[in-house]
């Protein structure tokens, strides 16, 4: 099933069950599919209760409401690789396997992205610390952010167990092993409005074409749209994901693009202003989304599955630790920023 003029899928997780049933196996091999096909898909009938996606979108919006000087207060750390924190709009510059300084630097100089965002990971007990803003600022924030993250990474559970149920050489819980740390990362993102003529002359851009680090990402959006993804069937067309009620946005990240030696699509996608409507005046509309970043245990190494290649298929990437891998996309996306990136 795909939504009209588009080519995502949408998977229907209803009746997944313990994920050992005949109708499992079937949304397991539909998963994949759309995996390897296109690199994201719309997932429905997830389990996820849609108010609490309301209500971390309601924390979402208090937060960026909040003073300045105020989200400065948990600001994002010294580092590149240090993923936690408050970063204000035009610190961070996505860019897509760059990773010389000066064409970084040259890549800011065109606009960074015009966004502000706040990320928080699993816990304390990972290679990043969280950094949060005091309680009285903004009481029950900590704790509302902190179980949305509970909820996503049970999301996050049973969709790896379908995508491994329609997988080629894998166990069902293959991922698990790889996982066991949940060092895993929210976001709140908030694209404020600006006039339509800062976006039409690309002199402030939302976020460029790139492609995510580590696992695979799971994205909330809210009404407004924006998100292009490129077309399987036309490379270098970019075509809109827009928001579907009660749809998550599933999309594979990097490692499972290494990992099955290219046979799944790590698919770049974009933001834009959203589409300009008569009655928007001269300024674009904010736009809130929350994307819920998995990631396998940084001290996993990510290699090419055996079966996925061989003589005739040699293997496309090098192996690396997972943690390595996304210490490099990182560091690039803060270069020029006033953010500095380890050495």
């Amino acid at each position: 099933m795909t939504i009209q003029n588009s080519e995502i899928p949408i998977i229907d997780f209803e009746g997944f069950g313990d994920g050992t049933s005949q109708r499992a196996m079937e949304i397991g091999e539909q998963f994949y599919a759309a995996c390897r096909d296109v690199g994201f898909a719309y997932l429905v009938n997830t389990g996820v209760p849609q108010e609490e996606v309301d209500a971390i979108f309601s924390w979402s919006k208090k937060f960026f409401e909040l003073p300045y000087d105020v989200k400065m207060t948990a600001p994002h750390p010294p580092r590149g690789d240090q993923h936690r924190g408050y970063s204000g709009v035009g610190v961070e510059q996505v860019s897509q396997m760059v990773f010389d300084e000066d064409k970084l630097h040259e890549l800011r100089g065109k606009g960074a992205d015009f966004k502000e965002s706040f990320d928080m990971g699993s816990g304390d007990s990972q290679r990043c610390h969280n950094v949060w803003i005091e309680d009285h600022y903004l009481p029950g924030f900590r704790a509302g952010a902190e179980h949305f993250m509970s909820i996503g990474r049970a999301l996050q559970e049973k969709a790896l167990h379908a995508l491994a149920l329609g997988m080629p050489h894998v166990p069902t819980d293959f991922f698990d092993k790889y996982h066991t740390d949940a060092d895993n990362q929210l976001r709140l993102l908030h694209y404020p409005s600006a006039p339509w003529s800062v976006f039409e002359s690309g002199e402030k851009g939302r976020i460029g074409a790139h492609t995510d680090f580590s696992t695979c990402t799971f994205l909330f959006q809210d009404d407004v749209g924006g998100l292009e993804v490129e077309s399987p069937s036309q490379p270098g067309t970019f075509i809109p994901a827009p928001p579907i009620k009660g749809a998550v946005v599933f999309n594979i990240g990097d490692f499972l693009m290494r990992w099955s030696n290219d046979e799944l699509h790590s698919t770049l996608h974009r933001v834009r202003a959203p589409a300009r409507r008569p009655e928007d005046g001269e300024m674009t509309r904010e736009r809130f989304s929350i994307p819920y970043f998995c990631s396998a245990n940084a001290n996993m190494t990510i290699d090419a599955l055996p079966g996925t290649f061989g003589p005739e298929r040699p293997k496309k990437y090098e192996p690396i630790t997972a943690g390595e891998y996304v210490n490099m996309r990182l560091n690039a996306t803060y270069v020029g920023s006033g953010i500095k990136g380890s050495a």
